[in-house]
């Protein structure tokens, strides 16, 4: 670290912590497919076939007296066990056919924030068929779509009592180029974190600090630059220009500590899941150090073998479709305990479709599971029956709330950073 105090003197050198970093996202990678008109059928296909495996060894200690069915095989007045997928039936959800309705009508369709209704009902299906669920036990509101509830995944064991403090900081949201971004207000939390602000003992926890992740929506470019007309050289100059300032901002972080920085919704990237990483070439300035990592949307990583996972935002976003739940980190505890990071792709969540692996299945449990672009900073750990432990995260956007997010890989202590330029 370059920050120094004076002992006697003499600048005495603040050395950063380190942490062993291993990035994870492999199976999140797009390498050699290509798109040949395949449909969405084989994800669904292999998230069932997952489950499936998930659930029958749990049947005999639930219910070991009752036969595993298919649906094709329901026998009236004889209960049994059927595993499939649960599909919410939902009279607001948008369709194609709507779509095609629209461009036929001369009234616009108003497209509702939630698609929940009081006709709403749940759906069981397999390879065989589905069929209609019902009982006081079955909330639609409840569930969202596609998944049946395993439970918390397995955890890889991590010993905590050698453990010293050291800090990850996470921060999403900025928004450069847009009206809302604050070059000041970030380029204190720059300056925070790199231990160029604040007292001695300041600057010992900015020295603590062991790795930096930008969770999604870091600019924003005016649509209307994005409609594929010829630019002048000054719209030209205005698409740019917000990249720029964010490489600016990054060499200054990269400089100083690790950073990984994940596409999100705004981002110049592709639009569905999973998101692939932007472009090195956008940022000639901090892609020079190592230091600087560009990954994908969901991220995994490994901090001094703790299990990191997270995504920009957009599966939390999407369940608020579906849900009536009013904490956003209620959604990002249901995925987990689901086993799903985007329980809502390919229906109304854009994603790959791919042929060979479903990449969103969460096959171990993570030590830290964030998501990013929320509306406040929100946490709760949750445990599970097999000792799993996991602190759950939601990251405010940066650019409204002026709010980064700390945690320590020591004990697991969350807190929110927040920055004011008010005087």
């Amino acid at each position: 670290m370059e920050d120094s105090e004076m002992l006697d003197g003499e600048p005495k050198l603040i050395e950063r912590k380190q942490a062993l970093y291993r990035c994870l996202d492999e199976r999140f990678v797009i390498r050699g497919e290509r798109y040949k008109g395949q449909q969405y059928s084989q994800i669904y296909f292999t998230r069932l076939h997952h489950m499936r495996n998930l659930l029958r060894p749990l049947v005999p200690d639930w219910k070991p007296h009752l036969p595993v069915q298919t649906v094709l095989g329901l026998e009236e007045g004889k209960e049994c066990i059927v595993i499939g997928t649960i599909y919410k039936h939902m009279k607001l959800k948008p369709s194609i056919l709507d779509e095609y309705s629209k461009e036929r009508s001369a009234v616009p369709l108003v497209k509702p924030h939630n698609f929940m209704h009081p006709d709403d009902h749940l759906i069981l299906e397999d390879e065989s068929g589905r069929v209609k669920l019902a009982g006081n036990c079955l909330v639609p509101s409840t569930f969202v779509t596609d998944v049946l509830e395993a439970g918390l995944p397995p955890q890889k064991a991590i010993s905590v009592g050698l453990r010293e403090d050291k800090y990850v900081v996470f921060i999403s949201g900025l928004s450069v180029g847009s009206s809302l971004f604050n070059p000041l207000q970030f380029q204190l939390f720059v300056d925070h974190i790199t231990g160029h602000l604040g007292d001695e003992n300041e600057q010992n926890i900015a020295s603590q600090i062991v790795h930096l992740v930008i969770a999604g929506n870091s600019v924003e470019i005016s649509q209307g630059l994005l409609g594929g007309q010829a630019l002048t050289s000054k719209d030209q100059s205005l698409l740019s220009e917000p990249i720029k300032e964010l490489d600016v901002l990054l060499t200054q972080l990269a400089a100083a500590l690790p950073l990984d920085i994940m596409p999100g919704s705004n981002d110049p990237a592709n639009f569905s899941l999973p998101q692939q990483p932007l472009n090195r070439c956008l940022f000639p300035g901090a892609s020079v150090y190592n230091t600087f990592m560009s990954c994908t949307n969901p991220h995994q990583f490994e901090l001094d073998d703790i299990q990191f996972i997270g995504t920009s935002g957009q599966n939390i976003h999407d369940l608020d479709k579906y849900s009536e739940a009013t904490e956003k980190v209620e959604f990002v505890e249901r995925t987990l305990r689901w086993r799903h990071l985007a329980p809502t792709a390919p229906n109304t969540l854009g994603c790959y479709p791919f042929t060979d692996k479903e990449p969103f299945l969460l096959e171990s449990c993570p030590h830290v599971y964030f998501t990013g672009n929320q509306d406040r900073f929100e946490t709760r750990v949750i445990e599970g029956p097999q000792k799993q432990f996991t602190r759950l995260i939601c990251i405010p956007r940066f650019c409204e709330t002026g709010t980064a997010v700390m945690l320590n890989l020591k004990n697991f202590e969350c807190h929110a950073l927040s920055f004011s330029t008010d005087l």
